[in-house]
């Protein structure tokens, strides 16, 4: 599949609505964007944006993002009933899908790409968040799946667009594997990804 992923910096950034384009006009306004510091709080004037409400404690973020190549890890579990949902906000009972996404790893005209020696380290699987692939997509000619980037995507047909592509069971396996090197820090006995990395370590 392919989706919009955000780019994730350090300190996330936030839109300051700071004036409207006229004073009776309340569906325009002019903002700024500044760091949005975790210890900050939020301003207690908010001026009102019919087009972007704000509710409680809420803030607006921004981010730089990119369509991208992901892995669906979860369809996101059961769909809620209907009459569970009713007069509460749509955020609460959204369906979502759990994505990894991908990164062109070598460099091209309008892309960074990454260290050929970082490259290296991540073939031979010596990041439990990095994994190196080759897709058969256009693009890249290769890509670093990053584990630590994973996170919820509406489930909807403006927000994922669905390739023809899907994973091995063999495939499957051994991202299972990765996932669980990643969340605990270690490989348990029948994690066959263990010895896999011994030997891509020992590689000359």
């Amino acid at each position: 599949m392919e989706v919009f992923i955000p780019h994730v910096d350090q300190i996330p950034y936030t839109l300051e609505p700071i004036g409207r384009k006229e004073p009776t006009v309340h569906d325009k306004a002019y903002f700024s964007i500044e760091p949005l510091r975790i210890g900050k709080r939020p301003s207690s004037h908010k001026l009102p944006v019919a087009a972007l409400p704000l509710y409680g404690k809420e803030v607006f973020t921004v981010h730089r993002t990119k369509k991208r190549p992901a892995i669906i890890i979860s369809e996101g579990g059961a769909e809620v009933a209907s009459h569970l949902r009713i007069g509460k906000p749509k955020w609460q009972t959204s369906p979502t899908v759990i994505v990894v996404p991908y990164y062109g790893a070598d460099e091209g005209y309008t892309r960074a790409g990454f260290n050929p020696e970082f490259i290296k380290r991540v073939q031979r699987c010596e990041y439990p968040q990095y994994v190196w692939d080759k897709l058969p997509i256009s693009g890249s000619s290769e890509s670093i799946l990053r584990l630590d980037h994973l996170q919820p995507v509406g489930r909807h047909h403006d927000s994922v667009e669905f390739t023809k592509y899907i994973l091995s069971a063999q495939a499957i396996a051994i991202l299972d594997d990765w996932l669980e090197w990643l969340i605990e820090g270690e490989f348990s006995e029948d994690n066959a990804l263990g010895g896999i990395r011994d030997d891509l370590l020992n590689l000359p």
